[in-house]
Formats: C-alpha cells, sequence, structure tokens
C-alpha cells in the first residue's frame, strides 16, 4: 500500500485520512494540520522520511511564480529540506494542468457560462493556470492577490498588470514569514469580512478555499464557488450562506475534497520516474489515465 501524507500549517480541526484505490494501487491519504506550528510540521517530515511514498506540504506554498521565473518560499524550502527520501510537493505542478482542465471542461460541456460574467479569482499569483484558462473564456477577471495578500483593496483587472507587479513584489514577499501573506492555522477558522464587496460584486468565485472563507460575507446567494480541500462542514456552511452551485478541482473522496498539494503526490507515487524529472505532460498523461473529473455540486 502506498502512503501520502499531506503535511498542513492549517488547522488540525480539518485532519482526515481515506483508503482508495487508484489505477489498481491501494492508497492512504492522510492529512495532519499543525495549527500553524512549523517545528511539529518539520519533526511530522522527519518522522515519516521514507515512510511514506510521498508528502503533500500543505497550507504554504513552496514556490511564487512571476511571469516565467519561480521563487521559492524560504519557509516552505526550510520544511521540504526536513525530507531526505520521500519527495515533498505543493500541488504547483497540478494548478497548472488540473486546474486549467477543469475551467475548460466546465466551460466545454456548458456546466458555467464564463462569458461575460464577473469572476473573482482570490489570489492569480499562485494559480496562473485557473487565471489564463478563465480570462480565455471571455470572463470578466478580478484579482484579489493585494486585497487578500496583502491587505491591500485594490482589485486588479488584468494578468499583464499582475505579471508587472509579481516581478518587483514576488522576490521580496517569498523571503517573508509565509503566516504574514497566508492564515495558517486558528487563523483558517476566522472570518473577517472586511473586503465583502468584492464577493457581493462577482457572479463566481475562484481560488483558494482559505482565503474565500476568511474574508466571504454572511451571504452568498446565488453565487457560484470554483475552490478545493472542503470538508463535510464547509459544504453545509456555503448551503446555509445561498452558494448556488460548488465546483471542487479535485474529487471527492469520501466526503472530502483533498488538496492538490494531496492529489500530486498521488501523481507522484504512481509516476514511476523521480518527481523532480516530471514534466506536464506527464502529469496531463496520468490525470487522463485515472479520469479524474471535478467535484460538480448544486447546493441550492
Amino acid at each position: 500500500m502506498k502512503h501520502v501524507m499531506s503535511v498542513s500549517l492549517g488547522s488540525s480541526k480539518r485532519n482526515h485520512k481515506v483508503k482508495v484505490n487508484i489505477l489498481g494501487e491501494e492508497f492512504l491519504i492522510e492529512r495532519v494540520g499543525t495549527d500553524g506550528d512549523k517545528q511539529k510540521a518539520a519533526e511530522l517530515i522527519r518522522q515519516y522520511d521514507g515512510k511514506v511514498s510521498a508528502f503533500g506540504l500543505g497550507g504554504i506554498d513552496l514556490y511564487l511564480y512571476a511571469g516565467k521565473k519561480r521563487y521559492i518560499i524560504k519557509d516552505a524550502a526550510k520544511l521540504a529540506a526536513c525530507a531526505r527520501i520521500s519527495p515533498v510537493v505543493d500541488g504547483s505542478g497540478l494548478k497548472n494542468t488540473l486546474e486549467r482542465k477543469v475551467i475548460e471542461y466546465l466551460d466545454k460541456e456548458k456546466i458555467l457560462d464564463f462569458k461575460g460574467k464577473k469572476v473573482l479569482l482570490v489570489a492569480a499569483t499562485d494559480r496562473f493556470g485557473m487565471a489564463q484558462a478563465l480570462e480565455k473564456t471571455g470572463a470578466l477577471m478580478t484579482y484579489g492577490d493585494l486585497i487578500f495578500a496583502l491587505g491591500i483593496p485594490i482589485p486588479l483587472h488584468s494578468l499583464k498588470v499582475i505579471d508587472f507587479l509579481a516581478r518587483i513584489l514576488v522576490p521580496v514577499l517569498s523571503r517573508l514569514p509565509f503566516e504574514m501573506l497566508y492564515p495558517t492555522g486558528e487563523k483558517q477558522e476566522v472570518n473577517k469580512s472586511r473586503f465583502s464587496k468584492f464577493f457581493e460584486e462577482a457572479d463566481i468565485i475562484a481560488g483558494d478555499f482559505h482565503y474565500i472563507k476568511r474574508y466571504m460575507p454572511e451571504k452568498l446567494q446565488g453565487k457560484v464557488i470554483i475552490t478545493n480541500t472542503v470538508t463535510s462542514e464547509d459544504v453545509g456552511m456555503l448551503k446555509e450562506k445561498g452558494v448556488k452551485m460548488l465546483v471542487t478541482t479535485t474529487p471527492e473522496l469520501e466526503g472530502r475534497s483533498f488538496g492538490t498539494n494531496v492529489m500530486e503526490a498521488v501523481l507522484v507515487s504512481l509516476a514511476g520516474k523521480p518527481y523532480n524529472e516530471l514534466t506536464p505532460n506527464d502529469y496531463e498523461e496520468l490525470l487522463e489515465k485515472i479520469g479524474f473529473l471535478p467535484r460538480i455540486e448544486k447546493l441550492n
């Protein structure tokens, strides 16, 4: 049996474990939250290094992208370095392929009509594939990178502007403590609705669920949400808020959508070659074989 473990800086309340068969291989997939404790995360990685097929790194990105250049996030690199044997992935290899394919699938199958719709993508810097795919559909885009990561209430509407700003800001931001940019631990459970107007103006809200959950308003009547890593409690909460449809880019496994970091760790475990040699084409081929489809749920 292959064992995939996601070590997350997120809340331990979201811990989950599931056994599943993928392409004839039995998997134990486990998510362990450390409530923002980086030391505990490092200890877990050292403890299970060589005992698991692959680690997913949750609640933190290993990389931020500015154009075609990739910057390593200092805090995440320290955690990844704790593993000497088992590969460590953060989901970025999948975000560019799987999430792009999900948007194309929703558009092609006419599950959602994006053209002319107002779409809020809470952060494009870690979801460039999704951002590019959404722009291609003719959606009217608002990017929340400055709003939700830096607390600057300035919406952006062009990937070219994001690319320009990222080249200036990302080299600096990648060196900051990650919790300054992203909710970790208990902060993931705290709601701050100070930027609610950006949610209210949108028809479709897309991107990282922890940003969405942290900043969403009391009501989301008739909205569509495209995200990942939701628990059954999250789904219930979104239903209560009036969300019309929920799409998760990763499939449902026993009532839970795991993050892209977990799914990338699964693909790495199946690939049969060193993970640092895997190309986007390798991911595409594995996804085709597995037949992963997004979870689409009408809530109201």
